[in-house]
């Protein structure tokens, strides 16, 4: 069967050296070498002053908004993984949902000014399939406004915009490091985070709330990343210019083949592409069951991602219709897309496709 992913795992060999130093030194969790290890290397891959990794993406979201202080509303994308609301729902901040750009498929920031109140508090923008927001207009609104602006940037990883990583907008960038990216921990995620004040509060509320062994200033959680997770990061990190070179790969035949035949994803001309994901849009509903099914009877399991809108979950009140990502979750699909997807299989998804338009 071919799923829409699949998880990449480095060196074995490499990886149990790094088991054999945990159980060496026996310290498995609680901000260990490995971990401080990875976020120094990270912070120099990514070109970004502070990683702070936490235990997976989500928490990031919601470490995010407590360092920052945010409450009441927050405007955010509905054409998004469902963390992206939850997360602001669970930190009681009510999601006001602004619509998308139908060909970017971001946020769209022509529309954001018109929802802002008093009770307004920040922005929170997802670059959808690493595809870079308009971070510059974004932030022009945010500085007119006063609020803070929190990236949900778990599709942006090595993402670059201008020549500078696309991370270090906003007042925080959050990462997802779960299985499915093409850079994982396992399960794991970091905050980027340029004030190094808000560094230090991101990092006691991440542990419990405690700023030292005496002091307990604020509630906290346990959000740590552990050791097992970083000596898997670092693993991967040392590969992840391979993955890149493999994936660019896959998505350019897909690019090439289907470019004409069906609606892609129109990419941030300022901004670099990481090959994370594969979108293809239909003309309608139908004409995409009808190639999920032809798909699946190959074995062959896109996914409809992101579906599906946000706005019509049942648990967010008031209500918000916000047509163009309703009609784009319902027609989208996600292609398979990971480094070691052979030529052959790519050109089997690609008939099917073609077959059943």
């Amino acid at each position: 069967m071919i799923h829409v992913t699949k998880t990449y795992l480095p060196d074995k060999e490499k990886y149990k050296k790094y088991v054999d130093e945990i159980y060496e030194n026996g310290w498995v969790t609680n901000n260990g070498p490995l971990v401080r290890k990875l976020e120094k290397k990270l912070a120099e891959y990514l070109d970004v002053k502070n990683v702070v990794l936490v235990a997976n993406g989500t928490v990031a979201l919601e470490i995010a908004y407590r360092t920052l202080g945010l409450k009441d509303f927050a405007i955010t994308t509905p054409f998004s993984f469902v963390a992206t609301t939850s997360s602001l729902v669970t930190n009681n901040l009510l999601p006001i949902f602004v619509d998308i750009d139908p060909d970017t498929l971001t946020i769209d920031p022509e529309k954001i000014e018109q929802q802002i109140t008093r009770n307004t508090s920040a922005i929170v923008p997802v670059h959808v399939f690493g595809n870079a927001c308009d971070v510059e207009q974004i932030q022009e609104i945010a500085n007119r406004y006063n609020l803070k602006v929190v990236y949900d940037a778990a599709h942006a990883f090595g993402v670059k915009y201008n020549g500078e990583s696309l991370l270090n907008y906003g007042d925080i960038s959050t990462l997802s490091f779960h299985a499915t990216k093409l850079f994982h921990t396992i399960e794991g995620g970091a905050l980027i985070i340029n004030n190094d004040d808000l560094v230090q509060k991101a990092r006691y509320l991440i542990n419990f709330g405690f700023e030292n062994q005496e002091s307990i200033p604020e509630i906290g959680t346990n959000a740590k990343m552990n050791e097992f997770e970083a000596a898997m990061g670092l693993c991967m990190l040392d590969e992840i210019d391979n993955i890149f070179t493999k994936r660019k790969k896959v998505y350019e035949i897909y690019e090439n083949e289907l470019g004409n035949v069906v609606k892609l994803q129109k990419k941030n001309k300022n901004a670099s592409l990481n090959y994370s994901y594969f979108p293809v849009i239909f003309e309608s509903e139908d004409q995409m069951l009808k190639v999920k099914e032809a798909l699946n009877k190959e074995n062959i399991f896109p996914r409809r991602y992101f579906y599906p809108s946000l706005d019509t979950l049942n648990y967010i009140e008031p209500k918000q219709c916000k047509p163009i990502a309703r009609d784009i979750s319902r027609r989208i699909l996600c292609l398979p897309i990971y480094p070691s997807l052979e030529e052959d299989k790519m050109i089997n998804i690609i008939r099917v496709i073609k077959d059943n338009l």
